[in-house]
């Protein structure tokens, strides 16, 4: 893991994360933040994998480029979007994403 990598373990809602390589992805994950030279990259694997998939709508602007406390701060709140269910459409969860998440 690179020092400048911020992980969490999460578990994800009943619609998963939206990844752009296999779709939604559930149950226990681990979440890192990465910058990038292209912004900060969102990913996300199985708890224990080795594989990881992008979350759809990464990488994020950041707000203050070159500020090491925004990885921690953009980090938390990924965190919590992508734990808060999705809206429901046919009586199911939708997946997750960063689509529509504000830095």
């Amino acid at each position: 893991m690179d020092r400048n990598e911020i992980h969490s373990t999460i578990m994800s809602t009943a619609g998963g994360v939206m990844t752009k390589e296999v779709g939604a992805v559930t149950g226990d994950l681990e979440l890192a933040t990465r910058p990038q030279t292209r912004g900060i990259e969102v990913a996300v694997r199985y708890a224990g994998a080795d594989e990881w998939y992008t979350v759809e709508g990464s990488p994020l602007k950041p707000s203050k480029p070159g500020d090491p406390s925004e990885l921690r701060e953009l980090h938390e709140r990924v965190v919590e979007y992508l734990t808060t269910p999705g809206i429901i459409v046919g009586g199911n969860e939708e997946p997750t994403s960063l689509r529509e998440f504000s830095p």
